[in-house]
């Protein structure tokens, strides 16, 4: 595959199967990447690029869009607006590609996608844009502050609002800049098969680059002698300049684990001592699971349940490449008491469905399929789950409450709450993660100590 217009194509294809029809970009864009695997490296980057930044910056885009169309892009034809957006995508952040190719390449895909008759449109809106996106003139902040960052950081207005009522316009500005840089892809080694330093000998053996997450240097990274992510630096590496994961012989050796280091604060937080049974009840696919199993040292045990097969069978196979001994399955749904289970957990974590606002850099159309009433509904399941699974803790027995969400109904109110209902429970730390603080993502964890 050499022809660009095909790779826009099939980016063409990734847009409007998110946009229109409630595909997450990224099972999109991996299924894409998989069945093309003959790709070159440049057009796989090239591809990945323009799905993931036009997805970034669509309501900025499409703002463009409308200062220099007569037809709004809401009433515009799936296809054609779409077709728009790559391009001004092109134009405005893609300083390789000429604005003319940009523009003729529209252009073609929409003759090749059935739109003839609005080729024209096509052309005219975009060397228009072309022309003049430098001069734009964007939303006042001063006089319009949602509404201005909402556009300059393409984020819903809901979002911005909840935001600046929480944090204010500093933190919240922070926050924003942060999910507009690039996430690095973390990982942590799997002890029981390699140490650290071998790991990143094989990596870059493999052509990989391996950076240390302290050289990355990030403002505001915590360094305290014995915090959770000084350990993790022990064995947490940043990786990139690989194609892509499936073909590096250390992940199919199941040497390294996929996992943010916002993530590993779980088990570094809930810290079983060796014996120790674990229940994890929202585990799939798995990675807080197996690093709480890898720490236990072989002994004790870890049960990773989830709601449904398919989840536990994702779990399943990651105990499978990772070999892991001590850890079990069991489908369960979260909200449903299992008498089985009362006081028997040493260690009981709860990662609960969230909204997911902290993780935007990695999963960016998140933004754009939640609601501040999904959010309430997420929290009323939260409450749900907390009040039913507390009981398996045994006294003395600790439970780890963690989201990927910077929401505070998600989390501090969450955790307010429980305590006020469960005073058998004393809060022992907590933490919010924000992006941009730290290497990883937003990330929230509560450990609770079940006390009578």
């Amino acid at each position: 595959m050499t022809d660009t217009v095909n790779t826009r194509r099939l980016a063409l294809d990734v847009l409007v199967e998110v946009t229109e029809h409630g595909a997450y970009s990224n099972q999109v864009l991996r299924a894409v990447l998989e069945k093309y695997q003959y790709m070159e490296k440049y057009e796989r980057a090239f591809l990945t690029r323009l799905v993931e930044g036009t997805i970034q910056h669509m309501i900025e885009l499409d703002y463009v869009i409308d200062q220099f169309s007569k037809v709004k892009v809401k009433k515009m034809k799936p296809v054609i607006r779409n077709i728009l957006r790559l391009g001004v995508y092109q134009i405005c952040y893609m300083d390789s590609v000429p604005d003319s190719a940009a523009c003729n390449e529209a252009v073609k895909l929409a003759r090749k996608s059935g739109f003839s008759t609005l080729s024209g449109f096509v052309n005219g809106v975009l060397r228009n844009i072309a022309r003049n996106h430098d001069s734009i003139q964007y939303p006042d902040e001063e006089k319009e502050p949602v509404c201005a960052l909402s556009v300059r950081y393409s984020m819903p207005e809901w979002i911005v609002e909840e935001w600046l009522s929480a944090y204010g316009s500093e933190q919240t500005k922070a926050i924003l800049d942060a999910f507009s840089r690039e996430a690095p892809l973390t990982i942590r080694t799997n002890v029981t098969k390699i140490t650290p330093e071998a790991l990143k000998e094989q990596l870059e053996a493999e052509g990989v680059t391996v950076q240390t997450l302290e050289d990355l240097q990030y403002k505001g990274l915590p360094h305290a002698e014995g915090s959770g992510y000084a350990k993790a630096y022990n064995y947490a590496f940043a990786i990139s300049g690989f194609d892509h994961l499936m073909a590096l012989p250390s992940f199919r050796e199941g040497l390294f684990y996929v996992q943010d280091i916002s993530s590993m604060m779980v088990a570094e937080t809930a810290a079983p001592g060796e014996g120790a049974h674990v229940i994890d009840v929202c585990a799939a696919p798995g990675g807080k699971s197996i690093h709480l199993a890898e720490m236990l040292n072989g002994t004790g045990s870890v049960e990773a349940r989830d709601l449904t097969e398919y989840k536990t069978g994702l779990i399943e196979e990651n105990i499978s490449r990772y070999q892991v001994k001590n850890m079990t399955t069991k489908v369960w749904d979260a909200t449903v008491s299992d008498e089985s289970a009362r006081e028997t957990a040493d260690v009981l974590i709860a990662d609960l469905p969230c909204s997911g606002l902290g993780v935007l850099r990695k999963k960016t159309d998140i933004r754009y399929k939640m609601s501040r009433r999904q959010q309430e509904e997420l929290e009323e399941l939260q409450r749900r789950i907390l009040d039913t699974v507390c009981s398996y803790v045994r006294k003395d027995g600790i439970m780890v409450y963690s989201t990927c969400t910077i929401n505070p109904g998600e989390n501090q109110e969450n955790v307010a709450w429980f305590l006020g209902k469960h005073p058998e429970f004393e809060l022992l730390d907590m933490e919010q993660i924000y992006p941009g603080a730290q290497v990883g993502d937003g990330f929230f964890y509560a450990k609770l100590k079940c006390i009578s």
